[in-house]
């Protein structure tokens, strides 16, 4: 059983960063591939970013080359960098883990993230 907290949300303004993290509790956090997605009021859930065990990484179209997602797997934890941040950012991110092999499929509680124009 894996447990996800995150943190690092708040409010900035645009143009400004932030760096969402994601504590794992379990041992098979470094066989999961970890994701952050996010959810805007009124809209469905998005993947923003995910990396797999290996470290191979994925975005959103709408956040290549201004997200950065990461992961210490001796520290059990993910984060996602967050720069050059638009008011369209504005929405709580989740941290997700999973895994097929594990049948590992756990969600985070979330932080808001709010970017000012």
């Amino acid at each position: 059983q894996v447990q996800l907290v995150e943190s690092g949300g708040g409010l900035v303004q645009a143009g400004g960063s932030l760096r969402l993290s994601c504590a794992a509790s379990g041992s098979i956090f470094s066989l999961a591939t970890m994701g952050w997605y996010r959810q805007a009021p009124g809209k469905q859930r998005e993947l923003v970013a995910s990396i797999t065990s290996g470290s191979n990484t994925n975005y959103a179209d709408s956040v290549k080359g201004r997200f950065t997602v990461s992961r210490d797997n001796a520290k059990n934890t993910v984060f996602l960098q967050m720069n050059s941040l638009k008011p369209e950012d504005t929405a709580v991110y989740y941290c997700h883990a999973s895994s097929i092999l594990y049948r590992l499929d756990t969600w985070g509680q979330g932080t808001q993230v709010t970017v000012s124009s």
